[in-house]
């Protein structure tokens, strides 16, 4: 699937939509059964041992982000749990029957996926839009980012594999092996829907490419830690979440928002669990590496601990794994309480709760509106405070952020990598994207029994 260099962007990813489009024909009329064959096939291919392996290790080495033990992880939950959310689940045909309101539900193709696959996450996103296209009988086109297109095109390429094997057309997988930001824009304005996962700018541009897309929007997750919590627990799931795949997630805590009369057993939890909270010098340091102009430093993203160290001057114990810096204040003027993709989480301390809600959205105002945030807490009046307060599309109790949002096999949230945050981070819906997302549903209804409220019926509230 070379370019040619004598073919311009917009005629080179024509011709790919073309051979979406002639595949995708053909899945339109393949039944549920064999709809949710194929999903199960290419599921099993990456995951089993052997293709999973080699891919978190490639996706590690060549992303130069976050660590391949994580992304093996992520392969076995991501991909394993969102075919449990299909399974047994009906994509094809009739899908939904009302009686009562006389209204029955045709799910319907989209046609092309356009599907952009982040740096960040090159491991598992891709083969997920696959399953999802799939199953809403959809093709599927992707457009890598280029620091990682030899990772997708060895994923494209197994999946391929498995379609040919189940005489699918291959062709309703197709990757872009020299992908550019011309090709990407073009993949955009020629799909049928865009996926796009990844940036601020790459999404922006998906939502004025005049295709209908789901975007993500920037998270900056803030997590409470009231009086009630079980510290250890608490601190436990807050390094598991911060250290997973070294911060790649634009879910992993980037702050924590601290009760005072626990704060300094939180902290000692913390630094137990691999934390190291630096002084006010080494934050100077720190903070003059992590953003450079004002910008945030790609060299410190996803990187390990003794990494961003050294580059900011810094001697840290080597049995250290995060950074906890102290912060007082939010907004540009105090960068670390915005996003970091590294393993750095910013610590706040507050008297009463009403104050740590009310910093959970200042911050979230600041970057992250309408992403996520958390809370460690057993008092729901507290839990409930926070969740009528925020503006964000979903909020975790007692959970680790990053390994919760996009769905665990300890809560219930639906399974993906790509989080709608809603209006308020400027995205069509707060949902999880989901293969839900990919297809069009035809409404079909029949008369029912008529009836007409009364008056009575209608203005009961109110005095009339």
């Amino acid at each position: 699937m070379e370019t040619n260099d004598t073919i311009s962007a917009k005629d080179y990813v024509a011709q790919l939509m073309e051979r979406a489009k002639k595949a995708q024909a053909v899945l339109e009329d393949y039944t549920q059964e064999q709809v949710d064959e194929l999903v199960t096939a290419i599921c099993w291919d990456i995951v089993k041992d052997g293709p999973a392996q080699e891919i978190a290790e490639m996706a590690a080495k060549e992303s130069r982000m976050g660590d391949a033990k994580s992304k093996y992880a992520k392969l076995m939950t991501k991909l394993k749990g969102a075919l449990w959310d299909m399974k047994g689940v009906k994509s094809v045909g009739l899908i939904e029957v009302d009686e009562e309101k006389g209204l029955m539900k045709f799910a319907k193709p989209v046609g092309v996926v356009g599907a952009i696959i982040p740096c960040t996450n090159p491991e598992a996103t891709p083969v997920l839009k696959a399953m999802m296209s799939i199953k809403g009988r959809n093709a599927c086109v992707f457009a890598p980012h280029p620091r990682t297109k030899k990772t997708n095109t060895m994923i494209v390429n197994l999946m391929r594999a498995t379609l040919k094997r189940y005489g699918a057309p291959e062709d309703l997988l197709i990757g872009i092996e020299n992908p550019s930001l011309d090709i990407t824009n073009e993949v955009m304005k020629q799909s049928d829907l865009v996926v796009a996962t990844g940036g601020g700018a790459l999404v922006r541009a998906a939502y004025s490419s005049g295709t209908p897309a789901y975007g993500v929007g920037q998270g900056n997750a803030s997590v409470i830690v009231d009086e009630t919590a079980d510290l250890k627990d608490a601190a436990n799931k807050i390094m598991r979440s911060k250290t997973f795949d070294m911060a790649t997630s634009c879910s992993t805590e980037n702050s924590l928002v601290v009760q005072e009369g626990i704060y300094d057993e939180l902290i000692a939890n913390l630094k137990a669990e691999g934390g190291y909270l630096v002084n006010k010098e080494e934050k100077a340091k720190l903070q003059n590496w992590m953003w450079i102009d004002g910008h945030l430093n790609g060299e410190i993203v996803a990187q390990p601990l003794q990494t961003i160290a050294k580059g900011a001057g810094l001697i840290i114990p080597e049995d250290r794994t995060f950074f906890m810096v102290e912060e007082e204040g939010v907004g540009r003027d105090f960068p670390f309480s915005g996003e970091k993709l590294s393993v750095v989480t910013t610590i706040y301390k507050y008297k009463e709760f009403d104050q740590a809600v009310d910093k959970v959205i200042e911050i979230l105002n600041y970057e992250g509106k309408g992403h996520s945030c958390g809370i460690h807490s057993f008092n729901e009046d507290h839990i409930m405070k926070l969740c009528l307060a925020v503006k964000a599309s979903r909020i975790m109790v007692r959970q680790a952020q990053c390994l919760s949002n996009s769905g665990s096999w300890t809560n219930g949230m639906p399974m993906t990598l790509s989080l709608g945050c809603g209006v308020w981070g400027k995205n069509i819906t707060t949902e999880n994207i989901t293969w839900r997302h990919l297809i069009n549903v035809t409404w079909v209804s029949k008369p029912i029994v008529r009836h007409i409220p009364t008056d009575d019926e209608l203005f009961d509230s109110i005095k009339r």
